[in-house]
Formats: structure tokens, sequence, C-alpha cells
């Protein structure tokens, strides 16, 4: 199978909106591995692990997130290092 790893930077009124946890659940029903965790600058790290097309999807939804969100910006990027992706998709 054909895998993308992606990293996604989300600005904007991101925390304390349910983001992370919103985002765990897409990623779960796009069949996506991964994580969701806030950075200390306000915005959101995404690394999403799976196949294209889904990986794509989630880039399309986390550019307005949950209904409580404001997203301003959206930045894509390769990882620098992956690493091992956890078996689903975590929140930390």
């Amino acid at each position: 199978m054909d895998l993308s790893i992606r990293r996604f930077l989300v600005f904007g009124k991101v925390q304390g909106v349910y983001f992370r946890h919103s985002t765990q659940l897409e990623a779960n029903r796009l069949s996506i591995r991964g994580l969701a965790r806030n950075l200390t600058d306000g915005s959101v790290e995404i690394l999403a692990q799976g196949g294209p097309a889904a990986v794509e999807e989630l880039r399309v939804w986390l550019q307005h997130g949950p209904v409580q969100a404001r997203v301003d910006e959206v930045r894509e990027t390769q990882p620098d290092d992956a690493g091992p992706f956890p078996e689903g998709f975590a929140i930390s």
C-alpha cells in the first residue's frame, strides 16, 4: 500500500475547542495513523500517515476543523523525523 506521511500545523483558535479530539475522530474515520498535539505558540501539530487520498481528505477537513474552531492557516510539511507512528491516532 502506498502511504503518505504529512505534518500539518494549524493556526487560529484551535486550542481549547476540541480540535485535537475532533481531529482524532476524523483520522479514525479515514483510517489514518498519527497524532495531534498542542504547541506552545497556540497552534496544533498533526502528524498523519495513511493512504494519499485519506491524508488529502484530512488536510481539507483541517481547513475548517470542528464547529468551535476558527482556522486561520494550515501549513503542510514533510515531517523531519516521522519516527514510529502509533497503531491508531493519538492525542498528546
